[in-house]
């Protein structure tokens, strides 16, 4: 079994409020959800209206699926015309890792 997470540091474009800010974050999130089947949630910067960090998680018998879904969501984000990826973090565990 293995664990792959994502941190996805995104600076949101032409945004104002915390209001403005959900209604570019919760679509993103939500087809990451769909098109992917991962867990995905916004997971920090909540009081930043023109940043947010979306978490997304897999769970997968193979390392490589894994990798690939986690990459395919990180394209998918940094597609989005109304957001920059600053950065993007990949994390694998397997179960020899403690």
């Amino acid at each position: 079994m293995f664990v792959g997470s994502l941190e996805l540091d995104l600076l949101l474009g032409d945004v104002h409020s915390l209001k403005e800010k959900r209604s570019v974050v919760r679509p993103v999130v939500a087809e990451l959800r769909r098109k992917f089947e991962v867990s995905a949630a916004e997971a920090g910067h909540l009081d930043l209206h023109r940043r947010a960090l979306i978490g997304v998680a897999v769970v997968a018998a193979d390392a490589s699926h894994v990798r690939d879904l986690l990459t395919s969501c990180e394209r998918l984000v940094a597609c989005r015309p109304e957001v920059e990826l600053l950065s993007a973090k990949h994390r694998l565990l397997g179960s020899e890792d403690e």
